[in-house]
């Protein structure tokens, strides 16, 4: 069930999460809120950069424009699989649409009267006429997408304005959505506290000792580097194993 929290309320109560795992109040801490961000706004990078629950499969729909081939997506997409249009042939506008007498006869004899003619043989013919029928005459849309710059470069000049195009795509998942995910927020807020010991373990590091009246006091930097980098490798080996509940690969044939 939602809480209705923002991504900024979400992110606080896992830096106060993360400062209590620290010992604040029991000790002083070295570390500003920048600190948490930088920390945090890294292991999200490292996430989607290795993690393949960060990801999710979409469908959107998007209009093209005339005469334009060339189309910007939103930051969040990172893969295009594949545009399909509604219909074959020429462009069709908002208002137009594509009739297929074939199409009809076979609605109104093997679909709506299936008890009287037809069957799953005949309807399987159909279906393979509709996929041969789209891949030749313009169904699938060729393009070329930049997961960088996320151009979209459809090849074909649009000649009707308002034609809706199916994309089949892969977006990253959000920042809030990752925070409420069970197996990746658990991962981020482990990997944002190593990042953070490393953070005290360089601040303490510079020093070592510091004078007082006992002979002084020995910082534990290089030991607190030590464990923050010891609990990445744990973290990247827990990837491997799927503990934020992605997918692992499957058989590829082809």
């Amino acid at each position: 069930m939602a809480t209705g929290l923002t991504l900024e309320e979400r992110k606080q109560q896992l830096f106060d999460n993360l400062s209590n795992r620290l010992g604040a109040g029991i000790i002083d801490l070295e570390i500003d809120p920048a600190h948490y961000e930088t920390a945090f706004n890294y292991a999200v990078q490292v996430y989607r950069q290795r993690a393949q629950n960060a990801t999710e499969e979409t469908y959107t729909l998007f209009t093209t424009e005339t005469n334009v081939d060339v189309y910007t997506l939103p930051e969040q997409f990172i893969n295009v699989r594949s545009l399909f249009r509604r219909t074959v042939g020429l462009d069709t506008g908002p208002a137009s649409s594509s009739f297929d007498p074939f199409s009809s006869a076979i609605l109104n004899t093997y679909l709506l009267n299936y008890n009287a003619a037809g069957g799953m043989a005949t309807y399987d013919f159909y279906a393979g006429y509709i996929e041969l029928a789209a891949r030749m005459f313009g169904g699938y849309v060729i393009y070329t997408f930049n997961p960088v710059t996320k151009v979209l470069r459809i090849v074909r000049d649009p000649k009707a304005t308002g034609e809706k195009i199916l994309i089949w795509a892969d977006i990253l998942k959000s920042e809030e959505v990752l925070l409420q995910d069970l197996g990746a927020s658990v991962w981020l807020a482990d990997w944002t506290l190593a990042e953070l010991k490393v953070i005290i373990g360089t601040a303490r590091e510079k020093f070592a000792t510091i004078a007082g009246p006992g002979g002084g006091t020995t910082l534990n930097g290089a030991a607190m580097k030590a464990e923050g980098e010891k609990m990445k490798e744990t973290l990247l080996e827990d990837l491997k194993r799927f503990v934020d509940f992605s997918q692992p690969l499957t058989w590829v044939i082809g």
